[in-house]
Parts: C-alpha cells; structure tokens; sequence
C-alpha cells in the first residue's frame, strides 16, 4: 500500500510542510543574511497560523497534529537556536575570536532554547489535551520576540543573552498561556507581515510594532488576555 501521500495529506499538511522548508531555509540563511533569516522566520510563524485554519476548516489529517509538533521544533526550536547561536558568536567576534570558555557558554546558551522547546512540544504531546491547558510560553512566540527584536536594532550580547535564557525558561514555566483568537490573531498577523515585507520602513515601524505587541503577550498574556 505504501506513503499514499497524496490521500492521506491534507491541505493544512501542506502549508505545514511549506512552514518546515521555510523554517529550515532561515535557519540555513542565518549565517551569511541574519536579517533575511529573521524575516523568513517571522513568514514561518505565518504559515503555522495559516495552517492551523485550513485544519480548523475542516481540512485535516490524522498525522497532521504529529507534522504541525515536528514542524514546530523545527521552525520555532531549532531555527531560533541557530538564529541566536550565529548572533551572539557574532557579537564576540565569530568562532575563531572567541574565547573557548565564551563559545561553550554561547553554544549552551542557544542550545538551551531549542532543548526547552522540545520539551514543551514533547509534553503537551503526552499530557495535555484539554484547551484551558497551556503552559509555557508557545515557541512561536519566542520566535516572534526573537527575530523582531534583531530587526528592530536589538544586537548588544548582554541583552540577546539575557533574553534568550528568559525565552527559554518561559517555555517550561507553569503560567497558562491563551491562544488568541481571530480578532486578536488577525491583526498581529497584518503587523507580522508588515515586518516580513518591509522591515526597515518608517524608521523599522512593522518590528518594533510586532516587538511591542509580543512583549505586551509575553508578560501579561497569562493574567490579562480577555479572549476573543
């Protein structure tokens, strides 16, 4: 009988796999272009969104949610990792500056975000299935603070550092995070692809907009958020 790919992927399968080549693309195109990195990572959490209303419409599969966990740690855990890691190598001179104890540090450092996410995917894989059960911090959001924050200007070490184990440690924190819904989700989606088209316009508005209203989520998201 064989894959039957073409029967048994749906629409939503689809755009899924498209947010997997484009998550792996940015993170590829990290080291030579970091800011066309942040903006295809920004495409990426898009597609993740787009994905998630085709399979609500109606268009799923059976191994669609197993595709949507895997294609998460790859776009939103390993991508941003790499993104981080090529940041802050960077920022002390690259691999052949650094000190050896400084480039272990950096590695464990990026490492520790994509480590988080695959545990927090692993998790709500095995242990939550109820909708009013979200803790930790979505990895998109990550993703979304991450490159926005590196197209706004943000690119003193200390800061990505700080951030990045902050990031990481909200992935596995216990705070419930809600799922925006449609009225809060389309228009963060229009400033999101501001950002992607034109990053640098009317003095960077698109990211730092999309960076305002992320970190706004991030720190009141689990106590303030009203719901749709």
């Amino acid at each position: 009988m064989g894959f039957e790919i073409r029967r048994r992927l749906s629409l939503a399968d689809t755009v899924t796999l498209f947010n997997a080549v484009v998550g792996f693309v940015a993170g590829a195109i990290a080291f030579a272009d970091p800011h066309l990195a942040a903006r295809l990572l920004l495409l990426a959490v898009i597609a993740d969104a787009v994905d998630g209303i085709v399979a609500r419409n109606g268009d799923s599969s059976a191994v669609g949610p197993l595709l949507d966990s895997v294609t998460d740690v790859v776009s939103f855990g390993a991508t941003p990792s790499l993104f981080l890691y090529v940041l802050l190598t960077n920022a002390y001179g690259g691999i052949e500056s650094a000190h050896p104890a400084v480039f272990v540090g950096l590695v464990l450092l990026a490492s520790a975000y994509v480590v988080c996410s695959i545990i927090r995917t692993a998790f709500y894989s095995t242990y939550f299935d109820s909708p009013d059960e979200r803790p930790g911090m979505p990895n998109t959001l990550g993703s979304i603070i991450i490159a926005t924050a590196y197209l706004s200007g943000v690119t003193d070490p200390l800061v990505l550092s700080v951030g990045a184990l902050g990031l990481s440690l909200a992935m596995v924190a216990p705070f419930d995070y809600p799922k925006p819904g449609p009225k809060t989700a389309v228009p963060m989606g229009v400033v999101q692809a501001v950002a992607v088209v034109a990053p640098t316009a009317l003095f960077r508005a698109g990211p730092r907009a999309m960076l305002a209203i992320a970190l706004l989520f991030f720190a009141l998201g689990p106590w303030c958020y009203p719901g749709d």
